[in-house]
């Protein structure tokens, strides 16, 4: 099998009418379509070029509790920037268009912490309004 590249992220969330615009607004991206399923519903969003595409979820079947990472299953999702000063910007860009609150911990919804400097990047996590966490990187060096 010959592999491209990761081609989407499908998240379950319990709000489109939360969701969908936070994530238009922190990913540059819109509502393309509807994707329904056995159960539920999927709202497709993408970037004009189809290069980033995020697919929320809402299931018939889910508890509307919030997201934890320790539960079996996805951990978080991580996305490249392209330099410090792009993660710098994108913090910022949080605050403003959507609304992330800087804390020392990014362990509640719509919330980031301080950007850590690891060896393999610069790393800022946050999370979104259901407390899905996401994570920004840089690469080290930048």
């Amino acid at each position: 099998m010959t592999m491209t590249g990761l081609h989407h992220v499908a998240l379950t969330v319990t709000d489109f009418d939360v969701s969908i615009p936070w994530y238009e607004a922190v990913f540059d991206i819109r509502y393309r379509m509807e994707a329904p399923h056995e159960g539920g519903v999927g709202k497709l969003l993408a970037d004009e070029g189809w290069n980033l595409i995020i697919v929320l979820h809402v299931h018939e079947s889910s508890p509307r509790d919030g997201f934890d990472e320790r539960r079996t299953g996805l951990d978080h999702v991580g996305i490249s920037t392209p330099s410090r000063a792009a993660l710098d910007a994108f913090s910022e860009h949080l605050v403003t268009v959507g609304g992330v609150r800087k804390v020392p911990v990014a362990d509640r919804p719509l919330t980031q912490s301080p950007i850590a400097e690891t060896p393999y990047g610069d790393i800022l996590v946050f999370r979104d309004p259901d407390n899905i966490q996401l994570e920004a990187f840089a690469p080290p060096g930048t």
